[in-house]
């Protein structure tokens, strides 16, 4: 029976969040850590990492987040590399529920797809 809830493998391979949660758990949408996102582009093993994480969503059919966007530079990259989603303040700062409801805040999406 589908509730209409879906479920996130939240700032993957760190912590808990590991690679046996793959086949532990059904879920919809692996978000990469920021830890990852904030040195991917001058660090050859974090640009891996993230590739990798990227195809594995791919290939499993789920949905890929990116947390922690905050150069134009990592967004575009993270695009180049099919990432579904992004977040971070370079797409848009936090803020109450009504300001966003409301348009008071201005903020701008990566949603590919």
């Amino acid at each position: 029976m589908n509730a209409g809830v879906g479920i996130a493998l939240d700032d993957f391979g760190t912590g808990y969040s590991s690679l046996s949660q793959l086949s532990n758990y059904r879920f919809d949408k692996i978000k990469i850590d920021r830890s990852f996102v904030s040195s991917f582009e001058t660090d050859d093993k974090q640009d891996k990492v993230i590739r990798a994480i990227i195809a594995l969503g791919v290939g499993l059919g789920v949905t890929i987040t990116a947390e922690g966007i905050e150069e134009e530079s990592q967004l575009q990259r993270l695009q180049d590399l099919g990432c579904d989603i992004g977040q971070g303040y370079l797409l848009g700062r936090p803020a109450p529920a009504e300001k966003l409801a409301t348009g008071q805040v201005g903020a701008r999406i990566l949603q590919r797809g």
